[in-house]
């Protein structure tokens, strides 16, 4: 997972007409293509004025730039909320068992997030401007994902339950186990199968578990 510079928006304004404004661009954008759409059409899909579109983004490719944001905050909300969950200092894990059992409902839980059909959304608008323009740097954020993994892992090592010397590299191994595996296996979201996406989350950990718990 890769990193990008995102873009603030011109002014904050409505909540509901931002979010409004995010969705129909983002739908437009999945189904005709960046290029081919116009802010015309943004405003008439979110029910706003054109001028209210320019006024909160500016142009099209700050547009675009902020659906990518929305999409990357969202997942580094829903993984800090997951680590505070089950990956805490406090969350009282001793021994391998439990740490498997806590990196499982985090992975689900982050999964959810990043298997959702508004961040499959926005990871094919990616992949279809990729393709349109093999040079661009525009891409999701996962940094902050990462790097807090990554502690956690960290942090765990540190207590002797993990085995590894580079917590990115097995934060990666991690969210390569476990949630991109899934999202290979079921790349719909809405016709994705709940227990056997859990069932990959639960694998997925184990595997890691496996590569790198303390022997």
């Amino acid at each position: 997972m890769s990193t990008a510079g995102t873009e603030k928006a011109v002014r904050e304004g409505s909540p509901a007409k931002r979010t409004a404004i995010l969705d129909a661009a983002r739908d437009l954008f999945l189904r005709q293509g960046v290029d081919r759409v116009s802010m015309d059409a943004v405003a008439a899909r979110a029910e706003v004025s054109k001028r209210t579109v320019y006024d909160y983004f500016g142009d099209k490719r700050r547009l675009f730039l902020a659906i990518l944001a929305d999409a990357s905050d969202s997942v580094t909300i829903a993984v800090r909320r997951a680590i505070d969950e089950h990956l805490a200092d406090d969350a009282g894990i001793t021994t391998v068992p439990q740490l498997e059992k806590a990196l499982a409902a985090f992975a689900i839980d982050v999964g959810s997030t990043m298997h959702s059909a508004h961040y499959a959304a926005v990871f094919g608008l990616v992949a279809q401007e990729r393709l349109r323009t093999p040079t661009t740097e525009d891409d999701l954020v996962t940094a902050p994902t990462e790097e807090m993994t990554a502690e956690r892992i960290g942090h765990f090592a540190d207590s002797g339950l993990l085995d590894t010397d580079d917590p990115s590299l097995a934060a990666g191994h991690f969210f390569a186990l476990t949630v991109l595996l899934a999202y290979e296996r079921q790349p719909v979201p809405d016709h994705a199968d709940p227990e056997t996406f859990r069932r990959a989350m639960v694998d997925g950990v184990h595997a890691f578990i496996r590569a790198y718990a303390t022997r």
